[in-house]
């Protein structure tokens, strides 16, 4: 792949992506890394100093109405390449596992944030990824065109046996429902559009006593990106490449 954005690399999972994309024996010529808060990832800056193919882009994915200009921005990096990779990592979660504590206001936020940002971006840089898929003559794959949804297993419908956790869960299933819909229309562009579950990783999000560290999460998800086949659009895996119940 020539190009990669991966949303909230500030910390955690977005930034450890960051980390490894540059270290890769053939890395990605465009590393694109969006922040709320540029002048706070000091992590990220850092990474930027000492590697010219990472690009810091600043936006705020709440702010639905930048998006079109954000595109603009990423095509002026990118030009008629394209871009390769979307990485929607960015999330939120709540602690609140009864619906008694559940506010309208965290639903909203959650819905916002896990599922109309990943689509509003998406559709925003879709040009740009069917740009790269058309120009491309390898099969559906990395080096072609992909969505990568940022899921989690707490989003599974089909396995959710303890409850709770009402925003996170529900905003999760609707972005893989979203994904499996955008699969679809993809299909025939050669582009894969997946749902991923980067396991229970030992980040600010998912807490101390998470049994996966960010760097083998990532490492996994890397090797599961650059085996990706036609086969796997449309799907709900995990970090390894195992599939998960919708």
């Amino acid at each position: 792949m020539k190009s990669i954005l991966v949303t909230g690399c500030n910390r955690g999972i977005g930034l450890e992506f960051i980390r490894q994309l540059i270290a890769l024996n053939k890395p990605p010529q465009h590393v694109l890394a969006t922040v709320r808060q540029p002048e706070k990832a000091k992590d990220l800056q850092e990474l930027a100093r000492s590697n010219k193919s990472i690009r810091i882009l600043k936006i705020d994915l709440k702010d639905l109405e930048s998006y079109k200009g954000f595109s603009k921005e990423v095509e002026g990096i990118v030009g008629e390449d394209g871009l390769n990779v979307l990485v929607n990592n960015a999330g939120i979660s709540s602690k609140f596992s009864r619906l008694q504590y559940v506010k309208a206001e965290q639903l909203e936020e959650h819905f916002l944030v896990n599922t109309i940002a990943p689509a509003m971006l998406t559709k925003a840089l879709l040009p740009l990824i069917k740009a790269a898929a058309t120009r491309s003559t390898s099969t559906p794959g990395a080096s072609k065109g992909v969505v990568v949804n940022m899921s989690s297993i707490l989003g599974s419908i089909s396995s959710n046996t303890t409850g709770g956790l009402y925003p996170y869960r529900a905003s999760k299933s609707a972005l893989n429902a979203f994904t499996r819909s955008l699969s679809l229309e993809v299909k025939d562009d050669g582009i894969i559009a997946l749902s991923l579950h980067p396991g229970w990783v030992k980040t600010d999000m998912g807490g101390p006593k998470a049994p996966l560290s960010a760097e083998e999460s990532v490492s996994k998800i890397l090797t599961t990106l650059a085996s990706l086949e036609e086969k796997h659009n449309g799907q709900f895996i995990q970090y390894d490449g195992q599939e998960i119940p919708w």
